[in-house]
């Protein structure tokens, strides 16, 4: 089974997780990472889940439009949104100091 890191304030959180899943859904049914994980809307147009990926990256899927046109440029940065990502390797994250400027043009209704 995958292991998730989460780093939050210098500490790392760790757990196992079923492969093929999602981080935000299984912080929403109050699972591993939750209370790590900052999310929100679950649907790529708020960006709260926006992370840093420090390892396991390349074994992610290819961002889709929906985190192509939240993220943008911050993609090439090693930025990803833990609701449209699908786990089944080990990963490490970080959300801490991810301070992006998105465009909340591409986020109808984010604060």
């Amino acid at each position: 089974m995958p292991t998730v890191t989460i780093y939050k304030d210098g500490t790392g959180y760790a757990a196992e997780v079923p492969p093929n899943s999602n981080l935000v859904v299984r912080a929403g049914v109050k699972q591993f990472p939750w209370p790590h994980l900052k999310y929100r809307c679950g649907m790529a147009k708020c960006g709260t889940c926006a992370s840093r990926i420090l390892r396991g990256g390349e074994h992610l899927a290819a961002p889709n439009w929906k985190e192509q046109k939240l993220l943008g440029a911050y993609l090439e940065q090693g930025y990803r949104l833990c609701c449209q990502l699908w786990i089944h390797q080990d990963i490490e994250l970080t959300q801490d100091g991810v301070n992006l400027q998105l465009d909340r043009q591409a986020a109808p209704g984010a604060a």
